[in-house]
């Protein structure tokens, strides 16, 4: 009878323990990643702007074998430096140009970023905080969209992140004569961040790194030693050479290409511009990122509010303090910029990755776990209501069309998906037996499974397929065509061809906004307009100026 009882409650210690292997075995990270970054990969058109922006340029560097100055329409493109659209060249022409080949990039930057934060974890704490780190980054849920999206972000966080696992590894290294290998890759990396980005890839690292060496400074020789590091490491002649091996070429190229333009417009109209004020409408209070966040680290928003818990390790603990200094100034400083968008915090977020794998037993409080994404997935179910609130309060035409578009493609399976994801995360949450921070895990599976199996294609078909249908209409048409007062660049890159943004001339094919009809109408009187295409909040048109 004794016997049979200890077998009895022996399972569900063997259970649980089977459980944990699978939660921190490094093969489930290799699916979450195949699952976060791959799946669905090439499945929706393009988004504009960011994606058409840069996929145009990339289209247009590969049409005029220019591969020093970008260029959408036809007009030098001087947002962000150009090893991205390198990159996504280099795809095209391996795999053909797609959205597949095109986000292929990102998905792989996305990998190696997540590589890198295995490995440092592995090194500093162990396998299985490691891979729990992995997944909490891969499984997050603006992590998931830059790593499917073919715009710069993913690639220049890998660079940030190796930048930083560098300078922990400098510190935790002594020996100067050891020590320099460390320099060098950091130099490297930010090199290749400075031509992924820009200044951004410089800046936090020596801001961060400066903050944490003086938390270091003590009144004794050692202590003054430590911090002395800080200079011996920034003003080293060799890493400082590998930067400018790595960066310098292309700027010099640029400039030689095309003069002083791409440095006046962005280092001073996308950097200094950005931070002095909002640029292209993306404005936001003080508290922005604050408020943001959580929608940023769903599902694991309450997990990271357990670790304000562990505030003292905070001081106490070395690798901790560094990666709250580290996710502290990138929050700061946005938090000051004019400029705002969800995308720039994630520069300080692998920091919180790693803290929360960390910490994970801090993780007590079912209700903090599991609020957030119950309150999303709320918010998924009621999105039709949703619409409908927003057609009711919309003051233009072409919203309440695009609304009313967006309302009939939630269908039957959209309103089946998001129910059992809702009840899947309630169901979760009242399993007690098995530790919060591995139900949040399995919450961030099926929160990659609805949004972008159901939620994601049904937003990009009310957002971009009209635009897509239009340009491959007009790509069909062969004519000459214009853009009139629209920014969607991706019309540009599915017709194959630049788009000059004017008014139409005799004969010619004019796409816009459904709600710049009336004011094309207005622009040119005399102008007879046929229309060939409408759907959503776009249309396509054909001009004819009578005799």
């Amino acid at each position: 009878m004794t016997e049979t009882l200890d077998k009895t409650s022996a399972a569900p210690g063997r259970w649980r323990r089977t459980l944990q292997g699978v939660m921190t075995s490094p093969v489930l990270l290799v699916l979450v990643i195949a699952l976060s970054f791959f799946w669905q990969l090439g499945a929706v058109p393009l988004y504009d702007l960011d994606e058409g922006a840069f996929t145009e340029a990339t289209r247009e560097m590969l049409d005029t074998g220019n591969f020093i100055t970008p260029h959408k329409d036809g007009e030098p493109r001087y947002d962000k430096p150009v090893l991205i659209y390198w990159a996504q060249a280099a795809s095209v022409k391996a795999l053909g140009f797609d959205e597949f080949a095109l986000r292929l990039p990102s998905a792989i930057a996305a990998t190696l970023w997540v590589l890198a934060l295995w490995l440092f974890v592995r090194a500093r704490i162990d396998s299985a905080t490691a891979t729990v780190a992995g997944l909490v980054m891969t499984l997050c849920l603006q992590v998931s969209l830059i790593g499917k999206a073919a715009v710069a972000d993913a690639l220049l966080n890998l660079f940030i992140a190796l930048t930083f696992f560098e300078i922990y590894r400098y510190y935790l290294q002594p020996d100067p004569k050891r020590d320099r290998a460390y320099i060098w890759r950091a130099y490297l990396w930010m090199g290749l961040g400075f031509l992924t980005k820009g200044p951004v890839a410089l800046f936090f690292p020596v801001v961060v790194s400066f903050l944490f060496f003086l938390t270091e400074l003590r009144f004794s020789k050692a202590g003054l030693k430590t911090f002395s590091r800080w200079f011996r490491a920034v003003f080293a002649p060799i890493g400082w050479l590998i930067f400018l091996l790595v960066a310098g070429p292309w700027y010099l190229a640029v400039y030689l290409d095309d003069g002083e333009g791409f440095f006046r417009s962005f280092f001073l109209e996308h950097n200094l511009g950005r931070f002095g004020g909002a640029m292209q409408g993306h404005s936001g209070f003080p508290g922005y990122y604050l408020a943001i966040l959580p929608l940023i680290l769903l599902p694991f928003t309450g997990w990271f509010l357990s670790l304000f818990k562990r505030y003292r390790s905070a001081v106490q603990d070395p690798l901790d303090r560094f990666l709250w200094i580290w996710f502290l100034v990138v929050l700061v400083f946005f938090s000051f910029s004019g400029t705002k968008l969800p995308h720039y915090l994630l520069y300080g977020a692998v920091p919180l990755f790693i803290l929360m794998a960390k910490h994970r037993n801090a993780l007590t409080n079912p209700w903090l776990a599991f609020v957030p994404p119950i309150l999303f997935f709320l918010a998924l179910v009621l999105l039709p209501m949703i619409l409908n609130v927003m057609m009711a309060v919309a003051k233009k035409p072409n919203e309440v069309a695009l609304y009313d578009y967006g309302r009939s493609l939630i269908d039957l399976p959209y309103g089946m998906a998001t129910i059992a994801g809702l009840l899947l995360v309630i169901l979760l949450m009242r399993w007690s037996s098995v530790a919060l921070w591995q139900r949040l895990v399995l919450v961030g599976i099926v929160q990659t499974l609805v949004v972008f199996g159901v939620l994601v294609p049904r937003v990009f078909d009310a957002l971009q397929t009209p635009v897509k249908e239009a340009a491959l209409m007009a790509k069909e048409m062969d004519l000459p065509t214009v853009v009139y007062r629209t920014s969607m660049p991706s019309f540009s890159v599915y017709r194959a061809a630049i788009t000059p943004n004017r008014l139409p001339n005799d004969g010619e094919l004019v796409f816009l906004r459904a709600d710049k009809l009336g004011e094309l109408a207005l622009a040119d009187p005399k102008l007879e307009l046929q229309l060939l295409y409408q759907r959503g909040n776009v249309a396509l048109l054909k001009a004819r100026r009578p005799e």
